[in-house]
C-alpha cells in the first residue's frame, strides 16, 4: 500500500513537472502598442474647487459625460407639440446658469447645460440631449473649460476637433447648429482675481476667430456673443458680470438678443432643409 502511494505521488510530481515546463515554454512577451502613460502631478485647485474636483473625478470615472444628469428630465420632457420646432442650448455653466424662461418666455427651449463640462463632454452626451429630444436647433456653447484645464487640459486644435464633431453630429441628425461665441472674460473683482491668468483673452479671442470662420464655412450660425459684451479693453464689461466670466442678469439679457436674431436664422435654415428632404 506504501509502495502503490509513493508511486501515485511521483507520477503527480512528474506531471506538475511537466506541465510547469510546457508553461514555460509557452510563455511570451506581452506586446503594447501605446507608450506608457505619463504622471502628471495635481496641482493646488484652492480651497473651493479642490473638494469640488475630489468628489467629482471618481463619478467621472463612471460617466466622463456626465449623462445621468439630465436623463430622467429626459424621460418625462416627451416629444415635441405638433408645429413645435425644439430649441436645446448645450454647454456648461454659463448656459447651465441661463434662465431660458426669463429670457424667452413661452418658448419651446431645453437648457442642457452643465457646469464645469468641457467641450469633449458634450460631444459624448449629444445624442441623449440633443438628438433624443428631436431638437429643431442647437445652440451650443462651450470651450472655456478647456482653455482652463479644470478637467481636461485642451489644446486649441482639440477643442476645435470637439466643435466639428458637434457640427457633424447635428449634420447627420438634421439638427441647425448655432455656435455661440467664447464670452470675454475680466478680472476686475476679487471674486475674479486668477480669471484672466487661468483663460487668456487672446487665446479666447483666436478660439473666435476659427470659430467664426468654421461656421461660415460649414453654414452654421454664428451667435457673437463676444462683441455685444466686451468694452474697449478687450474684456467683458464690469457691470455684466461678478466673477469675471459668468453673466450677471444684464449679461444674459444682452446674450438673449444675440441668440434670438441667431435661433430665428437656424429656424429658416431648417424649415428649408426640411422640406428638401
Amino acid at each position: 500500500m506504501l509502495r502503490s502511494g509513493m508511486l501515485v505521488l511521483r507520477s503527480v510530481a512528474a506531471a506538475s513537472f511537466v506541465f510547469v515546463g510546457a508553461a514555460s515554454c509557452l510563455a511570451e512577451p506581452v506586446y503594447q502598442s501605446s507608450p506608457e502613460r505619463r504622471t502628471v502631478p495635481e496641482r493646488d485647485w484652492g480651497p473651493w474647487l479642490g473638494p469640488f474636483r475630489a468628489r467629482l473625478v471618481p463619478s467621472l470615472m463612471q460617466d466622463f459625460g456626465e449623462r445621468y444628469i439630465y436623463a430622467e428630465r429626459n424621460r418625462t420632457l416627451g416629444a415635441p407639440h405638433v408645429g413645435e420646432r425644439r430649441v436645446v442650448f448645450l454647454g456648461d455653466s454659463i448656459t447651465d446658469r441661463w434662465d431660458l424662461a426669463r429670457s424667452f418666455p413661452g418658448r419651446p427651449y431645453v437648457n442642457r447645460g452643465i457646469g464645469s463640462q468641457v467641450t469633449s463632454q458634450l460631444v459624448l452626451r449629444f445624442h441623449q440631449d440633443v438628438v433624443s429630444l428631436q431638437a429643431a436647433v442647437v445652440v451650443v456653447l462651450a470651450g472655456v473649460n478647456d482653455v482652463q484645464g479644470f478637467l481636461q487640459q485642451g489644446s486649441d486644435e482639440e477643442i476645435e476637433a470637439n466643435w466639428e464633431a458637434l457640427g457633424d453630429l447635428a449634420d447627420r441628425h438634421g439638427i441647425a447648429a448655432v455656435f455661440g461665441s467664447l464670452l470675454p472674460v475680466n478680472g476686475d473683482t476679487p471674486a475674479a482675481v486668477d480669471v484672466l491668468r487661468e483663460r487668456d483673452p487672446a487665446r479666447l479671442r483666436r478660439l473666435n476667430d476659427w470659430l467664426r470662420a468654421f461656421c461660415l464655412r460649414r453654414g452654421y450660425v454664428y451667435a457673437d456673443y463676444y462683441t455685444a459684451m466686451v468694452d474697449q479693453r478687450g474684456l467683458m464689461r464690469r457691470e455684466l458680470t461678478e466673477d469675471g466670466i459668468h453673466p450677471l442678469r444684464a449679461g444674459y439679457a444682452l446674450m438673449a438678443t444675440v441668440a434670438d436674431a441667431a435661433i430665428g436664422k437656424a429656424l429658416l435654415q431648417h424649415r428649408r432643409e426640411a422640406g428638401h428632404r
